[in-house]
């Protein structure tokens, strides 16, 4: 996978995964982690995608209809990775927290479906349910943000509710935040994943 590592200036924090929207790359989010921690060490991630020239996570079927094979297939390949990452670049594996929106949130939420132990925790900017009708992973330990839009057209408001129902069921500590905008990721919501994280 293509990536950028930043080694930060304090190796006690957490390594903060990059985790980009349709569209992006692995520069994207940088400016964001900046906001969140400029002190912790970060890894930012291409997606291996390619949907009309735009890098994504996981292929989909059309707008909001998740391929699922892939999906499985690219979350597996993603914590693979991190387990490669953190020894090339030897980082902490058990403190790694994901900072996604949109595709990127998804595939992060999609960590959290699949694996105990993938994640510490993660802001997680308009995502949608990766998964249903499976059993989640014990996240009793697994801090979580997740930053909804009131009127987002691609991920509303009752799936958002979802996801943190979800969550919270299989025992992880979920804060949801709302904004009255749509699918765009604001300033004000990025603030308040910054202050989220302080705290948590």
């Amino acid at each position: 996978m293509k990536y950028i590592f930043q080694k930060g200036k304090d190796a006690s924090k957490a390594t903060l995964l990059l985790l980009h929207g349709t569209g992006g790359n692995e520069t994207s989010l940088l400016p964001l982690a900046e906001e969140i921690d400029k002190d912790a060490s970060m890894l930012s991630v291409r997606g291996n995608v390619l949907e009309n020239g735009m890098h994504r996570f996981f292929r989909r079927l059309r707008e909001g209809v998740f391929d699922e094979e892939d999906l499985i297939f690219r979350t597996k390949e993603l914590y693979e990775f991190l387990d490669e990452a953190a020894k090339e670049h030897g980082f902490d594996r058990d403190n790694v927290i994901a900072i996604g929106y949109s595709n990127g949130a998804n595939i992060a939420a999609s960590l959290l479906f699949h694996y105990e132990d993938a994640l510490k925790g993660a802001i997680l900017h308009h995502p949608m349910v990766p998964r249903r009708g499976i059993e989640l992973p014990n996240l009793a330990h697994t801090q979580v943000f997740i930053g909804a839009g009131e009127n987002d057209p691609m991920c509303t408001a009752e799936e958002s509710k979802e996801l943190y129902d979800l969550l919270g069921k299989a025992g992880a500590n979920v804060h949801i935040s709302w904004s009255q905008q749509g699918h765009q990721l604001t300033l004000q919501e990025v603030r308040e994943a910054a202050k989220w994280y302080e705290e948590s």
